[in-house]
């Protein structure tokens, strides 16, 4: 039992950009993990670009820190819905969370969901309020938040006692008291230590552990991490792997296994129960699945691998314009781009469609698609990517649509618009209340193909101040037809460079998405219109020069700044006939047919 006695298994969970990864950062730091004179990056634990620029963790990832001579293994998980899988079981590895909240937001929808989870696993969180030193932060009345927050979760008495910290991640320091000596993390280093119970697992008896989080390794291969529940493992041992109702997937030869140690992980001889450790050998075992020693036979409960929701086709991109930004073009290429990124990501599930050019992505939601076509644009490749398709389920020969669960927190003069859109879009509010002075928390239940490129729209009606978060809720009978983006667009009939005097008498037709001199090629959407039907236009129109002298006012075109569309808006964007163009340096968004009369012809088709 003594190893187990000097182990300490947390999470630490938070809204989005609370400040966790910043925290763990610090820990790494002071807990000296890192040489003085070790160059370390800030924010080490968001390790891959995006979720760098973004600021939002993507991946579940474990650090772990040697406090004295206990080792506190720290889990930091994402908080964004898309995700949000991944943070039940994550969840199932730890004994103890830390609850970090922004002292100027106070708790946000995604602490709730998160937290949620944590109170009904029975976890006794340690609530940290983060970024007291902020201008604009309020600790007492967000404590109040936590506190009634806590209470409308249900949590037991016990839960309810939870240690208070107050922390500036940015500062390093962590406090007792709101106006204390502020000195390092130690305090918070000692409750972790105090308050979290160590692993209540066996070393005796058959190796037996839950995978909870899935890599993919160029030289290792499929990786899995989760936390011994009994027994221990040898690199060399021969396990097997039981699906959650139990069937044998397989059986294999663990070939490494690691321990977290720092950022980095490292192999080690021997790794015991309670530990959270990384194996690899296996070639078909994934998440929610059991990984044990060959005389087990019943597998441990898991949360199920949450289903897709939603999925895009993804093909070559056959644009005019092809193939002058990117390297990566050719089919062959993009296939195993899409099924290396499966073997890693749990939520992405790749399969070919009859042309052999495309291949169905499905995922769980907009944001993951985003991400991942965004990775792959910064990789050299060019695609191009159909308006996203809801996933339905047959039950017992009815169609069954996903429904989420979708909070929204607003400003109260902007309620009825909301209320109105969402309705319009087959939402069913569910709960209407107050949450701070002037601001409402609107609870609806409404079909995934409904919010579908609400998002923009909900940002313009709130004018930015609005906060929605998605959760997948259920399953539920189809809701019928719901009305889709309301104006047309700009399409150009002619490829060339497009002129500033063109765009100057397009201006009043609609808004457009390009600059003058921009390339354009025939079927290329370079505006919205105005109206709810398509227009083809001519954006290279120039001026017919005459030898009349012309008064000066049109001399100089002043042309409003286009709106260029970004990843995420241009997905939601697009209409089922249309096609967005990504390539390393340009989004374009297209119709699917160039050709105007071939246009014509497939919609007198359809």
């Amino acid at each position: 039992m003594a190893h187990q006695s000097r182990l300490r298994n947390i999470a630490i969970i938070a809204h989005v950009d609370h400040g966790k990864t910043t925290l763990c950062d610090v820990l790494l730091k002071q807990s000296g993990t890192f040489r003085e004179n070790q160059l370390v990056e800030e924010r080490v634990m968001d390790s891959n670009d995006l979720e760098r620029e973004r600021g939002i963790t993507i991946l579940a990832k474990c650090t772990s820190v040697l406090w004295g001579d206990i080792r506190v293994n720290i889990v930091d998980t994402p908080g964004h819905q898309d995700f949000g899988g991944e943070v039940e079981r994550i969840l199932s590895m730890v004994d103890g969370v830390v609850l970090l909240v922004d002292a100027a937001e106070g708790p946000l929808p995604q602490t709730k969901f998160v937290l949620g989870k944590a109170l009904k696993l029975g976890l006794r969180p340690i609530v940290l309020i983060n970024k007291v030193d902020r201008p604009d932060a309020r600790p007492d009345e967000v404590l109040d938040e936590i506190f009634d927050l806590f209470v409308s979760l249900d949590a037991s008495e016990e839960q309810l006692e939870f240690p208070i910290l107050y922390a500036s991640g940015k500062q390093g320091w962590a406090d007792e008291e709101l106006d204390g000596v502020r000195e390092n993390m130690t305090p918070l280093m000692e409750k972790i230590i105090h308050h979290v119970p160590a692993p209540s697992v066996s070393s005796q008896g058959a190796f037996n552990m839950r995978a909870t989080i899935l890599q993919a390794d160029n030289f290792l291969g499929r990786m899995l991490t989760g936390r011994i529940e009994q027994g221990t493992i040898k690199p060399g041992q021969s396990i097997k792997a039981l699906s959650r109702d139990g069937v044998l997937i397989e059986n294999f030869r663990v070939s490494k296994v690691m321990a977290f140690r720092g950022i980095l992980r490292e192999p080690v001889d021997e790794a015991h129960a309670g530990d959270i450790v990384t194996l690899a050998g296996m070639a078909k075992a994934t998440v929610a699945d059991t990984l044990c020693d060959p005389s087990i036979t019943e597998a441990l409960p898991a949360q199920p691998i949450d289903p897709p929701t939603i999925a895009v086709t993804m093909s070559v991109n056959d644009s005019p314009l092809a193939g002058r930004d990117g390297s990566k073009v050719q089919s062959r290429v993009i296939r195993e781009r899409l099924e290396q990124e499966a073997e890693g990501n749990v939520a992405i599930q790749v399969s070919e469609t009859a042309d052999k050019d495309a291949f169905e992505v499905a995922g769980r939601g907009e944001l993951q698609m985003a991400v991942l076509v965004e990775t792959m644009r910064r990789e050299g490749f060019e695609l191009s990517i159909s308006r996203p398709r809801v996933l339905f389920q047959e039950i017992d020969g009815q169609r069954m649509e996903p429904i989420e669960e979708v909070v929204i927190d607003l400003d109260e003069e902007y309620s009825g618009t909301v209320v109105e859109k969402m309705t319009q879009r087959k939402g069913e509010l569910q709960e209407m209340r107050p949450s701070g002075v002037g601001k409402q928390r609107l609870t609806f239940l409404a079909p995934t193909r409904g919010l579908t490129g609400y998002f923009g729209e909900f940002l313009t009606d709130t004018r930015g101040t609005g906060l929605m978060n998605r959760l997948f809720h259920s399953y539920a009978p189809h809701k019928g037809p719901i009305p889709n983006r309301h104006n047309g667009v700009l399409v150009s009939l002619e490829q060339g460079e497009a002129m500033a005097y063109a765009l100057a008498a397009l201006e009043e037709r609609g808004f457009l998405f390009i600059n003058p001199k921009e390339a354009v090629y025939q079927g290329m959407i370079i505006g919205e219109h105005s109206r709810d039907n398509d227009l083809d236009v001519n954006p290279l129109k120039s001026k017919q020069l005459t030898n009349f002298r012309a008064s000066g006012k049109d001399d100089s075109i002043r042309l409003t700044p286009p709106v260029k569309p970004t990843l995420e808006k241009a997905i939601s964007y697009i209409a089922d006939d249309e096609l967005m163009e990504v390539t390393p340096n340009h989004i374009r968004l297209r119709k699917r047919y160039l050709d105007i009369h071939e246009r014509k012809r497939h919609a007198k088709k359809a």
